[in-house]
């Protein structure tokens, strides 16, 4: 499965080369954040591979959105947004163990009820679902973009700890930070 996930993921960075990576290292990330949490191991594996095929959703915008080295219209940004809601109509009929398509969709949604695509809030967010918030903002962040500059790490923990409790879940934003602050934790390359 890993190996099919893996893949499905290669063909996402082979139409957005720019951020070619982005997957596996989310995965990563939130593999880590798991373990930290104290999650079970067939349970922190899941988080690995739900991060490994969080954007397949990006499948359906045109490459040109997903390079486009300036601001997006809100025409397109409604293009990008749809990606969470694609991955999940993609995956929601593959047998996973795991809650991996839900995860998939709810992985934008923010615990004050501000996110994407269901405008979900606190509990009805899955678990996994803030794991691979957080991992996906740390990545995304810390990594060049199209239209940006990588901001770093630093930057990265601070909107994590800046959000804490309204837009991330507050236990997985402290795994994260003392993860890395506190247990030397590396971005993956």
């Amino acid at each position: 499965m890993k190996a099919t996930l893996q893949a499905v993921s290669n063909m996402v960075d082979l139409r957005d080369p720019y951020t070619a990576g982005h997957e596996r290292r989310v995965g990563l990330i939130a593999y880590a954040i798991a373990r930290e949490l104290g999650w079970e191991p067939e349970r922190c594996n899941a988080m690995e591979m739900t991060g490994l095929v969080h954007d397949i959703g990006k499948i359906a915008i045109p490459a040109e959105i997903l390079s486009k080295p300036t601001r997006l219209t809100p025409l397109e940004m409604a293009m990008v947004r749809g990606h969470a809601q694609a991955g999940y109509d993609i995956l929601k009929d593959v047998p996973f163990a795991a809650p991996v398509a839900e995860a998939i969709r709810q992985h934008h949604e923010r615990m004050d009820g501000s996110g994407y695509p269901q405008g979900l809030k606190g509990d009805e967010i899955l678990p996994e679902a803030r794991v691979l918030a957080v991992a996906d903002v740390i990545e995304s962040m810390a990594a060049h973009r199209p239209y940006r500059a990588a901001l770093g790490l630093n930057t990265a923990l601070a909107e994590i700890e800046q959000g804490k409790g309204r837009l991330y879940d507050t236990e997985v934003a402290e795994a994260a930070l003392r993860l890395v602050r506190e247990k030397g934790y590396q971005l993956p390359q």
